[in-house]
């Protein structure tokens, strides 16, 4: 069943919600108020719980009509100039706090309202954003499909059969569906890349450290990212100045400065016989598209062995990082397991069994692997890589949840292991108009070179 949904929504005031498109209505006299008024009825059809049987499933909690529009009144009386996000709204995926709503993680036994803001979203708000509400999402963060939530099943924005990609899928969606000019994803094993992928958006899976996890409920804490989907590249990019920043409260939070500009000129491609497209001919036909048009722009693309990448990869479900999972909700498997989902209990459970020797191991095995994945990179300036392999009806996923999402996080499970710095970006439509995406990486610190080279790529 496809949809007709585009990523422009049904607005009069503006064409879009382009960060650019809005500054520039905003600088000839356009109110957020008056923006807000007429998002306010498009936010509502995307309900988790309005019973229509054509919502997305995008919001798991929004705030009321009234405290959106009192956000949006104070800042009318504000200059645009003084504010880069000047009434820019934007969505929360609800494991990231939002001071007012409830966070949830997908499962209501787990739910708190927070006193405070994360400290990203404070960030934000504090650069003129108005946060709309908190979204859908595979729970506890544990996915990349979308399938996985008690909200409902966040169906992908332009055909409705298929999955949105997880677990940052309402965030996705928000963006996608024209409901926010961007929005907050997290991602600890590709929750921010695989919905951009799936949704035509930008998604930046930042260095670990460079924007704070404070007030994100933890999936992998010592690997967790909070992610941005956006429109295009600059618009990531204006997000990214705002939010990254050092976070004295966050243990992980690190001092990374904006490198030198350096261009990105030789690119790492996998060797052919490593690349897995799952039976998805046409999603390999645009993978070949996305080297051809790299080379055409007079990148230099050279093969690489991805061997080392995807055996670090297999580490972080099948090693154990998955006891990060089980302590993140410990005590509610111990008092409340029915009120976690069976898929996501099956995937938690085993990490009870997991011994310091094996911790231990994995550690020593991880460590051999980044040492030959750094060498590999040392000699590229970055990696492109196809975002997913192939896509999956909503049908196909939830018939093999374990084997599918798997396979989905092929191309995504090792870059925070290994600690790079990521960037997907649409590349293309399958005939069925289902999107594409490539994803490019490049060692910890790089997020501002990649940017430069995604505005390159959208040319």
């Amino acid at each position: 069943m496809m949809t007709t949904t585009s990523q422009n929504s049904a607005l009069d005031l503006v064409p879009d919600l382009d960060i650019s498109t809005l500054q520039h209505a905003y600088a000839n006299g356009l109110k957020p108020s008056q923006l807000i008024r007429q998002l306010l009825p498009l936010l509502a059809k995307e309900d988790c719980q309005n019973g229509d049987p054509d919502s997305h499933h995008v919001w798991i909690s929004r705030f009321d009509h009234d405290t959106l529009l009192n956000m949006a009144k104070a800042l009318d009386e504000k200059d645009p100039a003084d504010l880069p996000l000047y009434g820019i709204p934007f969505a929360i995926k609800d494991n990231i706090d939002v001071a007012g709503l409830p966070t949830t993680a997908a499962c209501p036994a787990f739910s708190y309202t927070p006193t405070q803001h994360a400290f990203v979203v404070q960030k934000l708000i504090n650069a003129g954003a108005i946060p709309l509400g908190k979204t859908n999402l595979d729970q506890f963060a544990t996915g990349l499909n979308g399938t996985r939530s008690p909200y409902g099943v966040a169906k992908n924005s332009i055909d409705a059969d298929y999955i949105s990609g997880g677990s940052s899928s309402g965030s996705a969606l928000a963006v996608a569906l024209g409901l926010a000019s961007f929005s907050l994803g997290t991602d600890t094993a590709g929750s921010g890349r695989v919905p951009a992928a799936f949704n035509a958006l930008v998604g930046i899976k930042p260095s670990c450290g460079l924007v704070s996890t404070s007030g994100v409920v933890p999936a992998c804490r010592t690997l967790d990212c909070v992610s941005i989907f956006a429109l295009t590249s600059h618009n990531a990019e204006a997000v990214l100045e705002i939010a990254g920043g050092f976070d004295h409260s966050d243990v992980y939070s690190k001092r990374l400065t904006r490198p030198a500009k350096a261009a990105i000129k030789t690119i790492g491609v996998p060797r052919a016989d490593q690349l897995l497209f799952f039976g998805d001919d046409a999603y390999a036909a645009l993978f070949e598209q996305a080297k051809a048009k790299l080379i055409a722009q007079d990148f230099h693309l050279v093969e690489i062995d991805f061997s080392s990448f995807i055996a670090a990869a297999q580490l972080l479900y099948a090693g154990p990082w998955i006891a990060e999972r089980y302590h993140g909700i410990a005590e509610l498997l111990s008092t409340k397991p029915d009120e976690i989902l069976p898929v996501i209990r099956q995937i938690v459970e085993p990490a009870s069994l997991i011994t310091a020797e094996h911790t231990f191991h994995a550690f020593y095995q991880l460590a051999a692997y980044k040492r030959q994945c750094d060498e590999i990179l040392a000699t590229v300036d970055a990696i492109l890589t196809p975002t997913a392999g192939t896509i999956y009806t909503l049908a196909q996923m939830q018939g093999n949840p374990l084997v599918l999402n798997s396979n989905l996080g092929y191309y995504t499970n090792f870059m925070n292991l290994l600690d790079y710095a990521a960037l997907a970006l649409p590349a293309g439509n399958r005939p069925d108009g289902l999107p594409f995406g490539v994803t490019f990486f490049a060692p910890s610190g790089q997020d501002w070179n990649l940017l430069d080279l995604a505005h390159r790529w959208a040319v």
